[in-house]
């Protein structure tokens, strides 16, 4: 099973499971039909996508369960959320799980976190937004496979003295054109997953040895004004992984392929995320036929 927790900014949508798909252009679970627009729907839209695209030439994609839950930042779908995987993750077969948009909780992260170390079979574990936070907070960040910050989220990772991200240091949050050192501050510090995708105008992949790629095209200066782009960025790799692909790989072709949608979607600032989420198929395509045939190979 890939897995996705996340939450929507609509208080009314119930805790609801169930496999993802898109039908007719929209992103439907259980029965429910959600906007691509940014936040979890965008993660969502760009994965099924993805996944989409490369089947049936991928035999082993995994099946795709979302587990979403309405919340405007109250914190009360986070809750149901994080209540319902402590009980029902013993019977869950998890291969990869990515954590989005969820209130920091580090008590209930802590109860998930031992949840999915007790199975048989540890899945890969990616966090983002605020999850990723919790998991920082709670002193477990490196029993994470991937995290998938922006630039002001890695200022939070490096700083080990924030409890919170409110809290992060002015002197560190001004090192935005020194992402290589707060990448290794992070680690120094142990507040990173074993593998980082920094996202922002370059793209960073990185372990704990350091920067392993970066990728700064094609450049599209439009996509930074747009939301969900970073949520799309972070579907696409977790689509990758769930594939069985090895995470820098499943990293580096995410990134590019990311900035290629953007680019085919010739967008303005008033242009929507579900634009460049069209875009996936053809720039997905064109990435992996460059992998095929490489100029220099992709490792």
């Amino acid at each position: 099973m890939l897995a996705v927790v996340g939450t929507v900014t609509d208080q009314d949508f119930p805790l609801t499971t169930g496999n993802i798909n898109m039908i007719d252009g929209q992103l439907c679970i259980n029965g429910k039909n959600l906007l691509t627009n940014r936040g979890t729907p965008a993660l969502l839209g760009a994965m099924v996508t993805t996944l989409n695209t490369l089947s049936p030439s991928t035999d082993n994609i995994q099946d795709t369960t979302g587990f979403i839950a309405g919340d405007i930042g109250l914190g009360n779908g986070s809750s149901k959320l994080y209540q319902y995987l402590v009980e029902n993750i013993p019977h869950m077969d998890i291969d990869v799980i990515v954590f989005h948009y969820l209130q920091p909780d580090v008590d209930w992260h802590n109860k998930i976190l031992f949840k999915l170390n007790d199975l048989k079979k540890k899945p890969v574990i990616i966090a983002d937004a605020g999850f990723m936070y919790a998991a920082k907070m709670s002193g477990l960040a490196t029993s994470y496979d991937l995290f998938t910050p922006d630039v002001g989220e890695l200022a939070f990772l490096a700083d080990e003295k924030a409890p919170h991200p409110f809290y992060t240091r002015g002197f560190i949050l001004h090192k935005n054109n020194k992402i290589p050192d707060l990448i290794t501050r992070a680690y120094f510090h142990e507040n990173a997953a074993k593998h980082l995708l920094v996202k922002g105008s370059t793209d960073y992949i990185a372990d704990e040895n350091g920067i392993m790629f970066s990728v700064n095209s094609p450049a599209t200066e439009t996509m930074e004004a747009i939301g969900g782009t970073g949520d799309t960025l972070t579907g696409i790799v977790t689509a990758l992984i769930g594939t069985g692909m090895k995470i820098p790989k499943a990293a580096k072709i995410a990134a590019k392929v990311n900035r290629l949608a953007g680019y085919y979607a010739n967008p303005t600032p008033a242009t929507q995320v579900d634009e460049i989420i069209k875009c996936i198929p053809i720039a997905l395509k064109k990435i992996l036929k460059e992998i095929e045939n490489p100029v220099s190979p992709i490792r």
